[in-house]
């Protein structure tokens, strides 16, 4: 297993972490196979969505914030029950194959860690 950090600035980022993973894979000689992205966190998630226009990555935020507010009734005495939800929603880990030595993503596709408590630093596990 591999692992890589990421520095979130914010309580809510979506950050592309497609190149690192990339880099996981180079770095293994893996010819094909698959892989498992995992986030070992539970106010952060990861998932694979479109890297072409980075208005959707802000809309999913809205959209987040809007169905998940910061502030409700709950119960959960840290203060950061719609972190823990969001994260769950998006989920821990994402498994893409590998063909040839490359990931095989859609050609609109990116990986993203989804940080939904922040900014913290976090950590990134790859399995190949």
């Amino acid at each position: 297993m591999q692992k890589f950090l990421v520095k979130t600035t914010a309580r809510t980022e979506f950050i592309n972490i497609t190149a690192e993973v990339s880099e996981v894979v180079s770095a293994s000689d893996i010819r094909d196979g698959v892989v498992t992205v995992f986030i070992p966190h539970t106010t952060a998630g990861v998932q694979i969505n479109e890297n072409a226009d980075p208005d959707v990555m802000r809309d999913m935020k809205v959209v987040l914030d809007d169905v998940i507010p910061w502030s409700n009734n709950y119960w959960h005495a840290e203060g950061n029950t719609a972190a823990h939800v969001k994260a769950a929603m998006m989920g821990a880990s994402a498994q893409i194959i590998v063909e040839n030595g490359r990931l095989q993503l859609g050609t609109w596709q990116g990986i993203y860690f989804c940080e939904f408590d922040g900014p913290r630093q976090r950590t990134v596990w790859v399995k190949i």
